[in-house]
């Protein structure tokens, strides 16, 4: 840690509803400490930061080694059932040192791209015959050592993972590296990672996640949520209809409606994608307040539709964005892309304000990773600062206030993270990413 004085040309500072000018950001250890606005000139001292700087964004929703098929699932037509078959593919092929290179190299390409903390939902946790390592969170445990490699937190959401269909069909073929024996297994295996991870709290969360209804039987539900308690949990939900039809068949009712009666909705809960909602499920999950994340880059890319996002936010759930399948990693895409969805769905423009799509890419995200004093540049908070170049082929002539919707990652340009540079004039300062990404991506090929 180490303390620092930066001068931002514009900064969106706290929870202001647009940029401010001539901001002087001083940093004490690992937090802000003082913020001065319209401050002329730079003092003796400061490190500029040209163009629009930004709280550290959250990547809310992650699954590190699907980078490695990014461009490998366009070859044919396809459905995302086909896409599936290619991942299990992958998969198969990946153990602890290869997971290692290719997750250090994806979130170093997310540190690029201006985010600060990854939440990782992992459920490849088996060998590849489907037997525990003899360290059981080998593949959680070198997701944590990639994060801190590459200089971004974590929050390693480890996911229970038992059954392969709503009406409790065994796992089978490279599912069974996805496996616990139970849920006595896993809560054994959570109790290890917190044990493991005690003395890493400044940069890493254990959360917990299960799959989807499909991969955890009903009666368990109960007793997950109830010994999950005071830990981020995070969920697929209804990403595809055939999920839904599914729950409906096993259970008589919908999955939202399903995670409802079990206690698993809530305040410290995040529903990933919720593409497919009645009206009934919309309001369980706005009057729990369990958040939203949506991936729209990863949601259009396997088809599943375009989810209800302005009317589950009016409906009081919280927004928040995550990559997924890495398709892309530009959470500018991801914001860009909320509000492109609801107009495409609703035929009319203005859903989302420029600052609603800043929060839900920045401290709505960390909020749902449990890091509650993170995604905010104001005094006290942890230092993560993210400047965008507004003089790019993208953001010139863009105001200030619209220049997140017109940026890319491609033009994040400084990243701080705890007061410390992670990334300058746009490269990483410890990691050659393309070089690092294509030895990773090729060993598994």
């Amino acid at each position: 840690m180490s303390d620092g004085l930066w001068f931002a040309d514009w900064a969106w500072l706290g929870s202001d509803e647009a940029p401010t000018e001539h901001v002087v950001i001083e940093v004490a250890g690992s937090r802000f400490s003082t913020i001065t606005v319209g401050v002329a000139t730079p003092p003796p001292g400061a490190i500029r930061l040209p163009g629009l700087t930004l709280p550290g964004l959250a990547n809310v929703h992650s699954h590190a080694f699907h980078r490695a098929l990014r461009g490998r699932t366009t070859d044919d037509r396809g459905s995302f059932w086909t896409w599936r078959d290619r991942m299990y593919a992958l998969a198969g092929r990946l153990d602890p040192d290869r997971y290692l290179a290719l997750a250090r190299a994806t979130y170093a390409e997310m540190a690029l791209s201006g985010i600060t903390t990854v939440g990782e939902f992992h459920y490849l946790h088996n060998d590849v015959d489907g037997e525990p390592y003899v360290d059981p969170n080998v593949m959680g445990t070198v997701l944590i050592e990639a994060a801190a490699q590459a200089g971004i937190r974590i929050t390693l959401l480890d996911a229970l993972y038992l059954t392969s269909s709503a009406d409790g069909a065994p796992l089978e073929g490279v599912q069974l590296r996805f496996g616990d024996e139970d849920l006595d297994g896993y809560f054994t295996r959570l109790a290890r990672l917190d044990e493991a991870n005690v003395d890493n709290a400044d940069n890493v969360r254990i959360g917990a996640a299960l799959h989807s209804v499909r991969a955890v039987p009903a009666a368990l539900l109960p007793e997950f949520a109830e010994r999950t308690a005071g830990r981020p949990l995070h969920f697929h939900l209804s990403e595809q209809r055939a999920e839904n039809k599914a729950c409906l068949a096993a259970y008589g009712r919908t999955p939202t409606e399903l995670l409802s009666d079990s206690g698993i909705l809530g305040t410290r809960s995040t529903a990933i994608h919720a593409t497919h909602l009645t009206d009934l499920d919309r309001t369980l999950l706005g009057d729990t307040g369990t958040g939203i994340c949506f991936c729209p880059t990863t949601e259009r890319d396997l088809a599943d539709g375009i989810g209800p996002a302005r009317a589950l936010a009016d409906a009081g759930s919280p927004l928040s964005l995550g990559s997924d399948s890495q398709t892309v990693i530009d959470l500018f895409e991801e914001a860009r892309a909320l509000e492109a969805g609801e107009r495409l769905r609703t035929e009319r423009r203005g859903h989302f304000m420029p600052a609603e799509l800043v929060r839900a890419a920045s401290v709505a995200g960390h909020n749902a990773l449990g890091w509650a004093d993170v995604g905010r540049i104001a005094v006290g908070e942890r230092a993560d600062l993210v400047t965008i170049n507004t003089a790019s082929p993208r953001t010139a002539g863009a105001p200030p206030v619209g220049a997140p919707l017109a940026a890319t990652a491609a033009d994040v340009t400084t990243v701080v993270v705890d007061g410390r540079v992670t990334v300058r004039d746009g490269h990483h300062v410890r990691i050659d990413v393309p070089a690092a990404l294509e030895e990773a991506v090729h060993s598994l090929w």
